[in-house]
């Protein structure tokens, strides 16, 4: 029972953090400022490295055993990286 406990919480953390970073950068698509664009985005990017954390997490603790949680966790670092390089060149084009 509290293996169940702990698959749950980590999913659950797991889903909150990635669904996150959609919502975030749908509401970056939509700003109104650069300076808001560059929040949002960046929030996003909170969102996606903490969804890192979480995958990193439940392939360390065997929580579940896929070979897909690799291709996701590497997909998730891809999305950190292109983040990172969207606000880099954001704060760069906003001074």
């Amino acid at each position: 029972m509290q293996d169940k406990h702990r698959e749950y919480i980590i999913t659950k953390q797991l889903l909150r953090s990635a669904t996150n970073v959609a919502a975030n950068i749908e509401e970056a698509q939509g700003a109104i400022s650069k300076k808001e664009f560059i929040a949002k985005t960046q929030i996003s990017l909170i969102e996606a490295r903490e969804s890192v954390y979480w995958i990193r997490l439940i392939i360390a603790s065997q929580v579940f055993k896929s070979e897909k949680l690799s291709l996701l966790l590497n997909e998730s670092r891809e999305l950190v990286f292109i983040l990172t390089k969207i606000l880099k060149t954001s704060k760069l084009n906003n001074k």
